[in-house]
């Protein structure tokens, strides 16, 4: 499974219509929404898709069609989301209306061709199922733990400095058992 990188939007346009379509990581989905609602007041349509994996490794999808005819621009949004198995990511198409009515059919490769569009020029990452794990250390091994840490690239999230010090990281498990077996403290 992959997962967007970063926000990028890229453009396309058909009989006069525009369509501005933005992916971006999950978690800045209702952010984007609100910020781009604000940005294009004149816009006609904001037609949505996303696919986000929920904290039972369960894949949670939902797309809005936002006013064109029902089936048109919200499944054909989220169906090269489900084709590529891109999770955590949502997309956000601003049409502009042109003038001229594209039908239903006109509609659904509108919108898919502009998702694609967004989904070619974005930059994706391999999806990895994290765990949080909580380790304590003496303040001596201290510096060699967050060497290893960078070295394993493992993300240090928390750290309590009390008698000893408690790391809290986030990794994937065989990443973890390999850092735990170089780290050898156990």
């Amino acid at each position: 499974m992959l997962v967007v990188k970063k926000h990028c939007k890229s453009e396309f346009e058909e009989k006069k219509s525009k369509f501005i379509s933005h992916i971006c990581p999950y978690s800045e989905f209702d952010s984007l929404l609100k910020t781009l609602k604000q940005e294009h007041p004149k816009a006609r349509h904001f037609v949505y898709a996303y696919r986000y994996l929920n904290q039972y490794s369960q894949i949670v999808e939902n797309s809005s069609d936002d006013g064109e005819p029902k089936g048109t621009s919200g499944k054909p949004t989220l169906a090269p989301l489900q084709g590529k198995e891109i999770v955590n990511t949502a997309i956000i198409t601003v049409r502009y209306f042109g003038g001229v009515k594209l039908g239903t059919g006109g509609l659904v490769r509108a919108y898919s061709d502009s998702a694609n569009l967004a989904i070619k020029d974005a930059e994706f990452f391999e999806y990895e199922d994290e765990d949080e794990f909580v380790d304590e250390v003496e303040y001596t091994n201290f510096q060699r733990f967050e060497y290893l840490a960078n070295k394993h690239k493992i993300k240090i999230i928390n750290k309590d400095f009390s008698q000893n010090v408690i790391l809290t990281i986030k990794t994937t498990k065989e990443k973890y058992n390999n850092f735990k077996k170089e780290l050898n403290l156990t």
